[in-house]
């Protein structure tokens, strides 16, 4: 089994935490913002599927 060689301090696991959460928080932003984007019918960089159904039914 891999064993750490040397201990790790509280700081270096601290920032690595906080670094992990950083990153988790602008995803989070990133896919609300799609998503926002998406609902207004605004998105330019992002492409779905459009039933066909849908199209024919606000015609």
């Amino acid at each position: 089994m891999a064993v750490p060689k040397k201990k790790k301090s509280k700081s270096k696991r601290n920032h690595r935490h906080a670094v992990w959460k950083s990153k988790a928080a602008l995803a989070a932003q990133k896919a609300m913002s799609l998503g926002k984007s998406v609902l207004t019918g605004k998105a330019q960089g992002f492409v779905y599927p459009i039933d066909e159904d849908e199209e024919s039914s606000d015609e």
